[in-house]
């Protein structure tokens, strides 16, 4: 039986998922019986071995980054960002607080309440249409701090192939 950490809640749903490490997660509902999650988990064994070698290879697929490259890198998106965010900003009728440079592990930009924006400084290594999607997705937040169909419909106003933008940021994302 495969090892899980199992996640009770008011839920009415089985579910099962892994971890940035692989190990198995399963959320269930607060009184289903331990057999009835065993035989889940069970019949999900072949989904758990596709994901983890899906993991396996995006890891070997992962570019190494050396020490210099990083420090270059986080000195130029700290000139290229804003002046790409100050372009589009106008181009939008938006305004906008601090920009901070960061190295984020899971986000690639965010946009607080206050119109301050965070930049991973990884999006220096993407093409430049990547980027800009990234900034006018943080910038759309100004006018929608949701991701509501009209929340894309400013991101779309202003990058009409934003879809495929989205996809080749996923893309450059899992070697990053």
């Amino acid at each position: 039986m495969e090892a899980y950490t199992l996640v009770r809640s008011k839920r009415k749903t089985l579910s099962v998922s892994l971890d940035k490490n692989g190990a198995v997660i399963v959320r269930a509902p607060l009184r289903l019986p331990l057999y009835r999650i065993e035989e889940f988990v069970e019949k999900s064994q072949p989904w758990i071995e596709r994901r983890r070698k899906e993991m396996e290879i995006r890891i070997q697929k992962r570019r190494v980054i050396t020490e210099k490259e990083r420090s270059e890198g986080i000195e130029a998106a700290k000139e290229y960002i804003p002046q790409r965010v100050s372009y589009y900003a106008s181009r939008m009728g938006v305004t906008y607080g601090r920009i901070t440079i960061r190295e984020q592990k899971t986000r690639w930009g965010s946009c607080s309440s206050k119109g301050n924006l965070n930049f991973n400084w990884k999006l220096m290594l993407m093409p430049q249409e990547v980027l800009d999607y990234v900034i006018v997705h943080e910038l759309a937040h100004r006018l929608e701090m949701n991701h509501s169909a009209g929340f894309w419909k400013i991101v779309e106003r202003e990058l009409p192939d934003y879809k495929e933008r989205r996809s080749l940021l996923r893309k450059y994302g899992e070697t990053l």
